[in-house]
């Protein structure tokens, strides 16, 4: 039995309508939302995507946000994919992009890179980041599921390939109708990273 959790409540703070374009050319539009009473204090975002007014259980999609990789391309990982993929297919279901500042599974930009420097010298990127002082994975998803409740989005469908994901917001009261996975964004330079996420921490990625 999942034991939940009482929220303090987190208010719509503004929305403003923003039209996205990607490299490869795909564009739509988005519904951007800003919160009050966040848990932690940051600039979380939600992103409205296609019909998700009309939409009682829309698809969502909590992404953390990854500069390296959602900005500057990275194949270290495979977050710019997941991102891009992500906005095309709840743009077409209907729902939110959650964008949550968790840069580096929450230990920040400035570890992630420490911790690189440290996959460079043969571990893992779990390894790293114990091997920092950190825990494999610092995320805490109490502002998602404040900004899903302040949209009123209490039942949802999720789209991640990340059990911890949907095991914390239903604690948190947010209903998990189903769970999509992301496709699987393999290369060259992240294979090493993708099957760690699967050996560590589950993840519901199949690789050849």
């Amino acid at each position: 039995m999942t034991v939940k959790v009482q929220l303090p409540a987190a208010d719509v703070r503004t929305r403003v309508t923003v039209p996205l374009r990607f490299a490869d050319g795909y564009e739509t539009v988005a519904d951007v939302f800003t919160f009050t009473g966040l848990a932690d204090g940051k600039e979380h975002l939600a992103l409205g995507l296609g019909d998700y007014r009309d939409n009682p259980i829309p698809l969502v999609r909590p992404h953390s946000e990854c500069l390296t990789g959602d900005v500057f391309g990275s194949e270290r990982c495979d977050c710019g994919p997941q991102l891009r993929e992500a906005v095309e297919r709840i743009a077409g279901a209907g729902g939110f992009l959650l964008y949550l500042r968790q840069e580096g599974r929450g230990i920040g930009l400035y570890a992630k890179l420490d911790a690189y420097a440290l996959q460079d010298q043969g571990l893992d990127t779990y390894a790293a980041n114990r091997a920092l002082g950190h825990a494999d994975d610092e995320r805490d998803y109490t502002a998602a599921a404040q900004m899903l409740h302040a949209l009123g989005a209490d039942k949802v469908t999720l789209l991640t390939n990340n059990p911890d994901k949907g095991a914390q917001l239903e604690r948190l009261g947010i209903t998990i109708d189903e769970t999509r996975p992301t496709a699987v964004h393999l290369s060259a330079a992240n294979a090493r990273y993708l099957r760690a996420k699967v050996a560590h921490t589950g993840h519901t990625l199949t690789l050849d």
